[in-house]
């Protein structure tokens, strides 16, 4: 899915949509586009841009809101400025502002979702067209930190808790640094080793 594209359209909801109701039209659209229903590839491209919106928002424009009162209005995106005016409000939401911060002019987003690394236990991992950036929550110092596609020897991506259906991806970087991110929903760990895989192939 292109950062340029709108998730909330994706999952069929609109911009001001509450947590309950994405997660119900995720559950659909899942149910609707998973490959084990047939649709070969066009399922398989479907399923992968509904499963990368469900990322973007789950942890991104109706956060806040969920904690809003009940019966508060829904704020109305302004016109974007400055960082990350180039994409989506629901990306530019998700990815706050240290990392938003971290962007190099035009950069294009592809995912944005939580995550754990053994230095937070609650870390927010986004992938862009060319490298890993990801922004440690529990870290005092040295909070946003990044990993060019060119720099990653290998990566390989299991199912950590297979009943509760959470997985872990890990890489290995050519200088041998051993990298992990755990508590990713299967399907978000599959499409970031996927992004790599393609990234690599491009750095070469």
């Amino acid at each position: 899915m292109s950062a340029r594209s709108d998730p909330f359209a994706i999952l069929g909801v609109n911009a001001g949509a509450s947590a309950r109701e994405v997660t119900s039209a995720y559950r659909e659209a899942a149910k609707r586009w998973h490959p084990d229903r047939g649709g070969g590839e066009e399922a398989q491209r479907r399923m992968a841009e509904v499963n990368v919106a469900y990322d973007l928002l789950r942890d991104g424009g109706w956060r806040a809101q969920a904690a809003a009162p009940p019966g508060a209005p829904h704020a109305q995106p302004a016109a974007a400025t400055g960082r990350g005016a180039w994409l989506q409000p629901a990306i530019r939401e998700a990815l706050g502002a240290e990392l938003l911060a971290a962007l190099t002019a035009g950069e294009d987003v592809r995912l944005v979702t939580p995550a754990s690394t053994w230095a937070s236990a609650r870390a927010l991992l986004a992938v862009t067209e060319r490298r890993l950036l990801w922004l440690l929550d529990d870290a005092i110092a040295s909070r946003v930190q990044s990993l060019p596609f060119g720099s990653i020897a290998s990566v390989e991506h299991h199912l950590r808790r297979p009943r509760r259906r959470v997985a872990v991806l890990r890489l290995q970087t050519v200088s041998g640094r051993r990298l992990a991110f755990s508590e990713l929903r299967p399907a978000t760990a599959a499409a970031i080793a996927q992004r790599i895989a393609t990234g690599r192939a491009a750095a070469r």
